[in-house]
This record gives C-alpha cells, sequence and structure tokens, in this order.
C-alpha cells in the first residue's frame, strides 16, 4: 500500500512537471511555438521522464533488493545459535519473525528472542519505507529541476523524448524475449533429466501411460510405464473433433457477417458471438460434463452403442463451440482486409455474388483464415479444464469418439498436482509432456506464417 501511494504520488509530479515543462519552453519561446525546434509538448515529456524515470528505477533497484538486505540484518542480529542454524531452519524462523513483526500471530505465544528480532524487523522496515520515500521524492524534484534547467529554444527535446521511448521499447522487447527463453529453458532442463531415466524412445513410442512409480525401493508394484502414445492419441481426438465443430462454423459465420449481413444485424450479432470467447473454460467443463455428455449418451444408448458416461466426443464438441470466436474473428478480419475493388471487378465481370466470394474474397483471404484456423488448433491442443471435467483421465488408445480419453495438457495437471518430488519420472514427465506441447505448437505457429508469407498476395 505505500509503494502505490508512492507511485501515485510521483505520477502527479510527472503530470504536474509536464505541465511546467510546456510552460517554460513557451516562456522561453516568448509564446512563438515556431521557434522552438520541438513542439512545447515535447518539453513537457521531457521534464516529466526526467522527474519520473530516475525515482522508478530506484524503486525498483529498491523492491528487487530490500527484503534481502532486511533479511541479513535481522539475521545478523540473532544470537549465535540461531544464526547457525541450516538453512531450512532459518528460513522457519525468519518467517515466524515476519508473521510475528506483521501482527499474523500473537507475541505472547513467541520467545524473547524471536519477539526481538520482530521488533527488530519492524524498526528496519520502517527505516527502510521512510528512506525510499524520501529518495524517490528527491530525486523526482531534483530530476524536473534539472529538465527545466536545460530547455531551451534550440534544445531537441523531441529527439531526447522519441530515443527514451524506443529504449522502453527495447526493454520491453528484450524483457519479453528473455521470459520466452527462461520459459523454455527451465521445461528443456527438467525434460533432459527425464529423458537420462527414460529412453527417448519409450517415451515418444509407448503405448502405455501409466507413471506410478514406486515410492520406496521395497514397494512392491508401479515401475511406472512412459508410452505418451495414448496421451498424443487423445489430444488428436479431441482436437479434430474441435476444428470440425469450429471451422465450418466459424467460418461461414464470418462469411455471412461480412459479406451478407446488413450493418445492424452485423453490430448486433459480432459481439454476441465474441461473448464466447470470454466465458470461462470451467463454464464450459461444467455445460459440457452436465448437459453435453448425458444428452450424448441418451442418444448413442438410444441407437444401441455404448457411450462412456465421459466421451471425447461431448469435450470435442464443447470445445468446438468454445473455438468458434477465434476462427470467425479472424476469418471475418481476414476477409474484410480484402479490397473493395476486386469485389466491384469481379461484379463487372458478371459474377454473382456467391461467385464471387467462393472465386475471389476467399482465394485472396485464405492466408489470413489458415493462419486463424492453426491458431485455433494450438488453442484446442492447449485446451485442459474441458478435457479433465467432459473426457475424463483414463490414458486409452482409441480412435472412438465414444470413449473416454485424456490429453497431454490434462496428464501435465495430474501429474504435478500436490506435494512432488522433483528427482523422479513421474513428476519429470509433466516437463517432458509439456516440452513435446511447446514444440507441436510452435511448429503449428511456424506453418502458419509460412503459408500466410507464401501464399500472400498483394492488392493495390
Amino acid at each position: 500500500m505505500q509503494i502505490f501511494a508512492l507511485l501515485c504520488i510521483l505520477a502527479v509530479m510527472a503530470i504536474a512537471s509536464f505541465y511546467l515543462g510546456r510552460q517554460r519552453a513557451l516562456a522561453v519561446s516568448g509564446g512563438n511555438i515556431p521557434a522552438l525546434n520541438s513542439l512545447p509538448g515535447y518539453y513537457g515529456y521531457y521534464m516529466a521522464f526526467w522527474c519520473a524515470l530516475p525515482a522508478l528505477c530506484i524503486v525498483v533497484f529498491w523492491l528487487f533488493f530490500e527484503s534481502s538486505i532486511v533479511t541479513k540484518i535481522v539475521v545478523s542480529g540473532l544470537p549465535d545459535a540461531a544464526a547457525a542454524l541450516p538453512k531450512p531452519q532459518l528460513d522457519l524462523v525468519l518467517n515466524e519473525i515476519v508473521n510475528l513483526a506483521q501482527k499474523n500471530t500473537a507475541a505472547e505465544q513467541a520467545s524473547p528472542e524471536i519477539a526481538a528480532a520482530a521488533q527488530h524487523y519492524s524498526r528496519i522496515k520502517t527505516i527502510s519505507g521512510m528512506t525510499l520515500f524520501v529518495l524517490t521524492i528527491t530525486l523526482g524534484i531534483g530530476g524536473a529541476v534539472f529538465a527545466r534547467s536545460r530547455i531551451h529554444v534550440h534544445q531537441r527535446a523531441r529527439n531526447k523524448v522519441e530515443g527514451t521511448i524506443l529504449v522502453f521499447l527495447i526493454v520491453c522487447s528484450t524483457i519479453a524475449i528473455f521470459t520466452t527463453l527462461g520459459i523454455v529453458l527451465s521445461v528443456l532442463f527438467e525434460a533432459i533429466r527425464f529423458f537420462q531415466m527414460v529412453p527417448v524412445t519409450d517415451f515418444l513410442l509407448g503405448l502405455e501411460w501409466s507413471p506410478q512409480t514406486a515410492i520406496r525401493p521395497d514397494q512392491v508394484g508401479s515401475s511406472g510405464a512412459f508410452g505418451a502414445v495414448p496421451l498424443f492419441s487423445g489430444t488428436m481426438l479431441v482436437s479434430v473433433i474441435a476444428m470440425t465443430v469450429a471451422v465450418p462454423v466459424g467460418l461461414m459465420t464470418a462469411i455471412y457477417l461480412s459479406e451478407y449481413a446488413s450493418p445492424s444485424v452485423r453490430a448486433r450479432s459480432k459481439p454476441l458471438l465474441e461473448i464466447l470467447a470470454g466465458i470461462p473454460t470451467v463454464v464450459y467443463g461444467f455445460f459440457a460434463a452436465l448437459t453435453v455428455a448425458p444428452l450424448i449418451r441418451g442418444w448413442g444408448e438410444s441407437l444401441g452403442l455404448s457411450v462412456s458416461s465421459e466421451s471425447a466426443l461431448a469435450a470435442g464438441i464443447v470445445m468446438g463451440i468454445m473455438i468458434i470466436p477465434f476462427v470467425s474473428s479472424l476469418s471475418d478480419d481476414a476477409i474484410n482486409a480484402v479490397p473493395q475493388s476486386l469485389r466491384d471487378g469481379a461484379y463487372a465481370l458478371g459474377a454473382t455474388q456467391s461467385e464471387t466470394i467462393k472465386k475471389v474474397i476467399i482465394p485472396a483471404a485464405l492466408p489470413g483464415i489458415v493462419g486463424g484456423i492453426l491458431l485455433a488448433v494450438s488453442r484446442a491442443i492447449g485446451e485442459t479444464m474441458i478435457v479433465v471435467m467432459a473426457a475424463g483421465l483414463a490414458a486409452n488408445l482409441t480412435a472412438n469418439p465414444l470413449e473416454s480419453v485424456t490429453t497431454v495438457t490434462v496428464q501435465i495437471v495430474t501429474l504435478l498436482v500436490g506435494d512432488q518430488e522433483f528427482d523422479s519420472p513421474k513428476t519429470l514427465a509433466a516437463f517432458a509432456l509439456g516440452m513435446v506441447l511447446f514444440a507441436v505448437t510452435l511448429a503449428l505457429n511456424v506453418i502458419a506464417l509460412y503459408i500466410v508469407r507464401k501464399y500472400r498476395e498483394r492488392y493495390e
């Protein structure tokens, strides 16, 4: 809360600095704006950046290193016997000190040493907060004063402001890239540990999935089977059913809304359709488990078919309904991007509206449509909640949509639920599955980009 209040004060100071910088630029030019090298607003941004950015850097630095510094100071003030404890026990002591300092536990339950350490911790945190506040406000005011003194008629404020924004964009891009790299490496290293225990061929080509392993050497049974083919087949089966529902409905919807619907119908229908994308997946899971699955089972039994209470068909149909907005929105954008001149040219040659759509508009929008479909496939492959609630957890190797199956994402969740030891094949199998899922999703995105680049045509 103190950090939030400090950031609010800093934001108010930056806004005030913007107006002061703008007024300063008008003052040094005598009100003659053409005499300035840049527009007055750029001088305001220049002064606001000098006010906010150095102070924000201090706040970020403080948030990163305050906890470790305060912990070291508190540990140095503990008795020698407590400071010499092993790290896990010392962490428990520090946790007790923090809880007591934050009044999450009663002081009567703590020992005198812990109570004294908690008071010491509270004093240090108070001093740290006051120091941060004073330092941030001082830097903000100092930066604003310095920037104001540098404002003159010939100053290239626009170049400096745009250069600062460019650096900010580069930093954001770098953070995104390193975050992605960190995610990939964290999964890759654990997957390599798994493949050191289980051969890659057994994992990719095995037909039995039973990741339960013995915890103790003398325990009987559960040696573990890590053949992931049933998971891959279940994922593919559910995804194919989902895309069978989503692609025709989504594409036809996009064609109707783009080419046939009146502006009033389009204005009402498109937001209603996109509401489907905002419904939580757990709600879709409830709908699949309580409505669609019993309905399919009833129809199947009336036809003499054996239908599982949890089936791939129920999960796939509901997942397809969820993905319809992805296909329809992306296809609608691609179709609307086709120039009107192509439609007019087709009509001038005597083509009907349906012929124009089939022969001109769809081929022209095909890269965007195919790219949207492949992105929807990636969304289907990564879905978890609907499959958990509607398709089950059984790793069955089957192509029958009326039987229960499981998917890669469901097994990842199952393997990582509860307290786990990250040195057993059972737990590490989740990272191997995640690596395969990442590779498949990346391949689909690469294919989408390739198709878009290969078949893209430029229309003047």
